[in-house]
């Protein structure tokens, strides 16, 4: 593993802007209709499904998040649409890739897969960020420190990760390949501490 938080805490404390009922905006790739992430995904979970502390994401909510841009509330459907549109024509010159989903990390919030190679999903999500700046004065977020990762579990109390770090160890599933063709931009929430989405468009790569 190349990270081993040695403790966890509560991932569903209320960030800021964030409420029960409120939706934001956000690019996601997904993994619908992708049964090898789903198996590979199920056998982590059934490997941490007896450990404490942790809410594990089913198949439906697994996702490799990107970029956001704003709560629904916010800014204006006519501004998301146009960047729906500039990133259509951004997106369809970077090609269609593979990435591999490894054996889990233990971050202080989440079991997450890392994603390799980082590169491609860098590259969509450099030019969401630029379709978004074709659009919006300011572009969201930082364009340093994304790291791509796929979560498996939330942890839902603070807490030692010595039980789940010793699990995670014994347990041995070869990693997964996934083919990445598009980007969802989804209208997110997490009522239910889970993230949870309505499709909103969906961007193919070229």
């Amino acid at each position: 593993m190349t990270t081993r938080s040695e403790h966890l805490r509560n991932h569903w404390w209320w960030r800021p802007g964030w409420a029960t009922g409120r939706r934001f905006y956000t690019w996601h790739l997904v993994f619908d209709g992708q049964p090898d992430v789903h198996r590979f995904a199920g056998q982590y979970r059934s490997v941490l499904a007896g450990a404490d502390g942790l809410d594990l994401i089913p198949d439906r909510w697994l996702h490799l998040t990107m970029q956001g841009i704003g709560f629904v509330d916010e800014i204006d459907q006519a501004e998301v649409d146009a960047i729906v549109e500039a990133a259509r024509v951004r997106l369809a010159a970077v090609p269609a890739f593979d990435i591999t989903l490894s054996a889990p990390t233990v971050d202080p919030e989440a079991i997450l897969f890392p994603v390799r190679p980082e590169e491609p999903p860098r590259a969509v999500r450099d030019e969401i960020r630029a379709a978004i700046g074709d659009v919006l004065a300011e572009v969201p977020e930082k364009p340093v420190g994304f790291r791509p990762h796929v979560s498996v579990a939330y942890s839902n109390s603070d807490g030692p990760a010595a039980a789940i770090l010793e699990t995670l160890d014994a347990a041995s599933v070869p990693p997964v390949n996934a083919r990445i063709r598009s980007a969802e931009l989804i209208v997110l929430h997490r009522d239910n501490r889970m993230y949870e989405w309505q499709p909103y468009a969906t961007v193919e790569l070229g």
